[in-house]
């Protein structure tokens, strides 16, 4: 699929462009700012050959698409330029309660997702002048150098710049006023009246002697309190004079309003911060690190790694390491290593290919291949990747493990960042991550499945999928390529196909079924090795495996029924079809024989029947569930 084609799936999904606020991205995801969280399909979503996963932090709505994210994103704001990231004013969101602390990460880190191409670009130059002094490859006093080191050090001095210009568009204010804002805190004369040596007051009331450079919570909060200033002015002051007073205005009250509270209080609170987690992580030592280590990667799925780039920027700038970003180093060798040990034990070429690629990804610093395409799948991997993070998390900070710089690359190209004392630590951790990660994956084991979703895929009405071998089949036949796709006209009920007990669809242990991705519906555990038809109407698709069947009721329901779990793997053994693609069928009729005993002893006989048009209907609900017998009714679909 195209990266437009995806785009504009994608879109369609999340509920379409009038259900966006914005968008923006950051090295793997997309970030959506939606009205209705509730709109979004997340079935068609995961569908998509390019979405690796979806998750929410806050009130965000993120895509997980990995490398081609900026190559999505761009194609998304090509046809709907709308839907980026906007300074207007936002529809109000639903009334639901909203966790506080997952607001405030989700807000930290909508304003600094934004940036880190400038930070990490920063962070890696630094860290490969660290690299090359040390090696003497150059020397610190060298015009070159202080070229350089310019590039590498003026992002994180003027580093309020930044934040000033992403916060104000996160909190809707003109981005413009924000580095106004932002400059008159920095500017020369401002820094060196505030370097301490003298008292300083405004209007006599007593201004505290803060460095505003390299800072980060005090703009933020600035730019946070500057966004209700300037939109309350901007409602007072007459329309003909608000391009020259709603700005002068709003400066006119900001820069005192910061210089006097909320410059201090912000640099108490990052103070406050900063030094609670590193007390946590110099006192904490392997405790720390095992249990950091191995929560890391949980705390990437949630976002809420970015709430923590303030504290991060703020002990480089002003300790000169972090404690904090080697774990994210050893979280990412974790999940490598354990995608590696998927490698070793699948038997599968094609999940081989896979998981040798994500392996050697993760290694480069992406984890969301390996995270959500290979580990979290077979979810076995996903433990051992934590374990060998937790291992190598301790070994670090046990040894006082630092980054000297925030590179922005978790992998091998990010190793810059730990240049210094403890780099060798560092390193360490992340070696033990890897191995430790990759022998507990291959003891671990996997289930394998062989891409049983994307057979599935070919269940629509008219597929072109090769009709069974039928053993008896003198009913009617019509062409389903004729039949069109009809609306559902009333309810409908669907009788039990086969005799044993009826289970929720969420019982199934497959995701594929379990998460309703395919719709609604129910299960069953057979006790007799035939299938009937539930309902009267055409089958749409019988596969080629035998395994499972599509039928359409003649009053517009389609059903797929899906006989055990990965039985595709026997490519149609121990199966007989009695009907082909286009038979005509009565309730009761038999579909299918299967002889369950054999196939009971290697694979789960639990059978799903799901509703696949469910979005045609108010709901779908089973009608019965426990011991059942054939025909009787099981299912109702309510329009």
């Amino acid at each position: 699929m195209k990266h437009q084609e995806t785009a504009q799936e994608i879109i369609k999904a999340v509920g379409g462009t009038n259900n966006i606020n914005s968008v923006y991205h950051c090295v793997t995801r997309l970030r959506f700012d939606l009205k209705d969280n509730e709109k979004v399909d997340n079935g068609s979503l995961k569908k998509l050959d390019k979405v690796m996963g979806t998750n929410i932090s806050g009130d965000q709505f993120q895509v997980i698409i990995g490398n081609d994210v900026a190559k999505v994103f761009d194609a998304m704001v090509k046809e709907n330029p709308a839907i980026q990231q906007s300074t207007e004013k936002k529809e109000p969101k639903s009334d639901k309660k909203q966790n506080v602390v997952l607001k405030i990460f989700e807000t930290i880190a909508g304003v600094f997702a934004p940036m880190l191409p400038a930070i990490t670009a920063a962070g890696m130059l630094k860290g490969l002048l660290a690299l090359f002094v040390s090696v003497g490859w150059m020397s610190a006093g060298t015009d070159t150098y202080r070229i350089l080191s310019a590039i590498g050090d003026g992002v994180f001095h003027y580093l309020p710049l930044l934040i000033a210009v992403s916060a104000a568009r996160k909190f809707g204010s003109n981005p413009f006023v924000a580095i106004a804002l932002g400059t008159a805190l920095m500017y020369p004369d401002m820094t060196k009246l505030l370097d301490g040596s003298q008292t300083v007051g405004f209007l006599g009331i007593p201004v505290t002697a803060v460095s505003y450079a390299s800072s980060v919570i005090p703009i933020l909060l600035a730019v946070w309190l500057m966004s209700y200033v300037e939109k309350w002015i901007d409602r007072v002051i007459p329309a003909a004079l608000k391009l020259l007073l709603v700005p002068l205005i709003t400066l006119l009250v900001m820069v005192p309003v910061t210089l006097i509270a909320i410059g201090p209080l912000g640099t108490f609170v990052g103070s406050g911060l900063s030094g609670g987690i590193n007390w946590l992580l110099n006192e904490g030592g392997l405790i720390a690190g095992i249990v950091l280590g191995g929560a890391m990667a949980l705390i990437i799925m949630t976002g809420m790694h970015y709430a923590l780039v303030p504290i991060i920027l703020s002990n480089i700038a002003t300790l000169g390491f972090d404690k904090f970003l080697p774990l994210t180093f050893i979280s990412n060798m974790g999940q490598a290593g354990a995608t590696l040990g998927v490698f070793f034990r699948a038997k599968d070429k094609k999940l081989k290919t896979v998981a040798l690629s994500t392996s050697f990804t993760a290694l480069m610093g992406v984890t969301e291949p390996a995270m959500y395409g290979v580990n979290m799948k077979y979810k076995k991997p996903f433990a051992a990747a934590m374990i060998g993070s937790a291992v190598g998390g301790g070994f670090a900070l046990a040894f006082g493990a630092k980054a000297y710089v925030l590179a922005g690359n978790g992998g091998l190209p990010g190793l810059p960042s730990l240049i210094g004392q403890t780099f060798w630590y560092s390193f360490g951790g992340m070696i033990l991550a890897f191995i430790v990660g990759a022998i507990m994956s291959t003891i671990f084991g996997i289930k394998e499945e062989e891409g049983d979703a994307e057979a599935l895929a070919q269940f629509s009405p008219g597929a072109s999928t090769a009709p069974a071998k039928v053993t008896s089949n003198d009913a009617a036949t019509v062409n389903v390529d004729d039949m069109g796709d009809p609306t559902p006209t009333s309810d409908a009920v669907a009788v039990a196909p086969m005799t044993g007990k009826s289970i929720p669809l969420k019982e199934v242990n497959d995701p594929t079924f379990g998460d309703e991705l395919m719709g609604k519906g129910v299960a069953f555990v057979p006790t007799v090795g035939e299938l009937v038809s539930p309902v009267t109407g055409t089958i749409m698709n019988v596969f080629k495996t035998k395994h499972a069947i599509v039928i359409r009721s003649d009053n517009g329901m389609e059903l797929l029924i899906h006989v055990g779990i990965n039985t595709v793997k026997l490519r149609g053994q121990y199966f007989d079809a009695h009907v082909a693609t286009g038979a005509r069928v009565q309730a009761g009729d038999k579909l299918l024989t299967f002889e369950l005993a054999e196939i009971a002893k290697e694979y789960d006989i639990t059978t799903a029947m799901v509703v696949t048009n469910t979005a045609d209907y108010k709901q779908v609900l089973p009608v019965k569930l426990g011991e059942i017998t054939m025909g009787e009714d099981v299912l109702k679909a309510e329009i």
